[in-house]
C-alpha cells in the first residue's frame, strides 16, 4: 500500500511506520512539522507536507491515510480524510468522546477502521482458542493489566493533556476493546482514576460487567513497582494465566523463565499457562502477532477482506470510557444503555 501518515511521533514513527515496513508497505507522504529529517532518514522517497490539507491534495496517490496525530485531533483529521474519499485508519482511541466517535462512524461509508491491533496479540488469540475449546469451563472473571514502573514520567502531550491524554484513553481503549471482543457488550462500569505523577490520568482501574455476567477487572498504571500478572481468566474449569508482557519487568516472569530454561528442543513456545491449583500446563503460542493488522488492512483496502475493526466497536469503547469518567467523578457504578 501507499500510505499517507498524519503525524511522525511515537505512534506515527514508532508504531505505524515500523509495522508498515515490516509488512512490505510504503509510507509515501507524511504530515510533520519538525520531523522531516526523520522521515528522510526512514523513507528517502517520501514527501513531507506541513498539514492535513496538503496531504489530502495527494489523496489520489494514496491507498490509505493513517491518523497518528494526538488523540484530540483524531476526529477532525479523520473526518477530513473521509471527506476526501480516502480509506482511513485511526490510531486508538477513535475519538476522545462518544459524540465524536459516533460522528466518525456515521461518516465511515465502509472506509474507516481503528487501530485496535491488540486483537492480534498471541495472548488474545490463545485465550480465544481456550474459550472456544471450553477448557476454562464457565468464565466468571477476566483480569488484564498494562502496568509499568515509570516514576519519572515523560514530558509529552500524552502525559500533560488532561482532556485528550492519559492512560484511560490510551491503554484503556485497548483493555476495553479486548474485554468486549472476548465477553460481549458492557452492562455497567465502575472506575477509579487518579493522576499520581502527571497532569493526565496515569492510574486506572475499571470493573466492567458484561451482559453475559462476566466481570472484567482492567488496570493500567505508570507507578506500579511490582506489575501484576498480565492476564488472569478464571473459570469453572481452571484459569488462564499470562505472567509477563513484551519485556516489561515483573516478578511473575520467573514462571516463564523457568519453563524456557527447561524447554527441550522441538517443544513449542508457550503463551501463558492453563492452571488448576498446583497443576500448570503451558499453552501453545498461536502463530501471528499484533503486526498482522497491516497485511489485513491491505486486503481490506483492495476489497478482498471485511473491515479489520468495525468503527461501531470503537463507539462502544468510547461509551464505556465516558461512563468510566462519570463513575470516577461520582463514586458509583454507571449503567450503559
Amino acid at each position: 500500500m501507499r500510505i499517507g501518515l498524519i503525524g511522525y511521533g511515537g505512534a506515527g514513527r514508532g508504531i505505524h511506520a515500523r509495522l508498515a515496513r515490516a509488512a512490505g508497505q510504503q509510507v509515501t507522504h507524511v504530515v510533520t512539522g519538525r520531523r522531516a529529517d526523520q522521515v528522510a532518514e526512514d523513507w528517502p522517497d517520501a514527501v513531507t507536507v506541513p498539514d492535513v490539507d496538503a496531504l489530502l491534495a495527494h489523496v489520489d496517490d494514496l491507498d490509505l491515510v493513517v491518523v497518528a496525530s494526538p488523540s484530540g485531533d483524531h476526529a477532525e483529521h479523520a473526518l477530513a480524510a473521509l471527506a476526501a474519499g480516502a480509506h482511513v485508519l485511526v490510531d486508538k482511541p477513535l475519538a476522545t468522546t462518544t459524540a465524536d466517535a459516533e460522528r466518525l462512524a456515521a461518516a465511515a461509508d465502509g472506509r474507516l477502521t481503528v487501530f485496535q491491533n491488540r486483537r492480534w496479540d498471541p495472548e488474545q488469540l490463545a485465550l480465544v482458542n481456550l474459550l472456544t475449546s471450553g477448557e476454562l469451563g464457565t468464565v466468571h472473571r477476566f483480569e488484564r493489566r498494562w502496568e509499568r514502573y515509570r516514576p519519572q514520567p515523560q514530558n509529552r502531550w500524552k502525559e500533560n493533556d488532561v482532556e485528550a491524554g492519559g492512560l484511560l484513553l490510551d491503554l484503556g481503549a485497548h483493555l476495553v476493546d479486548s474485554a468486549v471482543q472476548l465477553f460481549g457488550p458492557v452492562r455497567s462500569v465502575y472506575a477509579e482514576l487518579r493522576s499520581l505523577t502527571t497532569p493526565a490520568v496515569d492510574d486506572v482501574f475499571l470493573a466492567v460487567t458484561h451482559d453475559g455476567g462476566v466481570i472484567s477487572h482492567l488496570q493500567a498504571g505508570a507507578l506500579t513497582g511490582a506489575p501484576g500478572p498480565r492476564t488472569r481468566v478464571l473459570g469453572s474449569g481452571g484459569a488462564y494465566l499470562v505472567t509477563s508482557y513484551e519485556g516489561e519487568p515483573t516478578p511473575f516472569a520467573a514462571l516463564d523463565d523457568a519453563y524456557e530454561e527447561s524447554r527441550r528442543p522441538g517443544e513449542p513456545e508457550h503463551e501463558g499457562w492453563l492452571v488448576r491449583g498446583s497443576d500448570r500446563t503451558p499453552v501453545p503460542r498461536p502463530a501471528g502477532g499484533h503486526g498482522d493488522i497491516y497485511p489485513t488492512l491491505a486486503r481490506w483496502v483492495a476489497g478482498d477482506a471485511p473491515v479489520p475493526v468495525d468503527p461501531a466497536d470503537a463507539v462502544a469503547t468510547a461509551r464505556t470510557l465516558d461512563a468510566a469518567r462519570v463513575s470516577a467523578a461520582e463514586g458509583r457504578a454507571v449503567a450503559l444503555d
